[in-house]
């Protein structure tokens, strides 16, 4: 994945205007081994797990449920954050849309170590 280097004021309305596609995570900036994305998000992803990296969840519009395995469900509106612990299975859900930002490290992998159709491999600079 490759990084991009001072992308100046990043406009987050902007950055989510540019794009429809839903859990398909944009890459809108990185520091310090980390990335910064936007995504869209509609209905549910899949459990998962990032064994060695934590993952911030800010939502930005709409409201997100995070399932977590044997824990009580994490609900977030917006300006709400949360921040999945590394190894803890997850399931982002959302019935009403919502749009995010994502904060994790470079190498953290979409759906963790399990590959479906939605995995996408290539997050892609906006």
């Amino acid at each position: 994945m490759s990084t991009q280097h001072d992308p100046g004021v990043v406009n987050l309305r902007d950055k989510l205007a540019r794009f429809d596609e839903t859990w398909t995570p944009k890459l809108i900036g990185a520091l310090n081994g980390q990335l910064v994305k936007l995504a869209k998000l509609e209905g549910e992803l899949m459990w998962h797990a990032h064994e060695d990296e934590d993952e911030l969840f800010l939502v930005l519009e709409g409201e997100l449920t995070i399932q977590l395995r044997d824990r009580d469900d994490v609900h977030l509106k917006v300006g709400d954050m949360y921040i999945v612990p590394k190894g803890v299975e997850h399931n982002p859900v959302t019935t009403t849309g919502a749009s995010v930002l994502l904060f994790e490290p470079e190498a953290t992998k979409h759906t963790g170590e399990h590959m479906t159709e939605r995995t996408v491999i290539d997050q892609q600079w906006i």
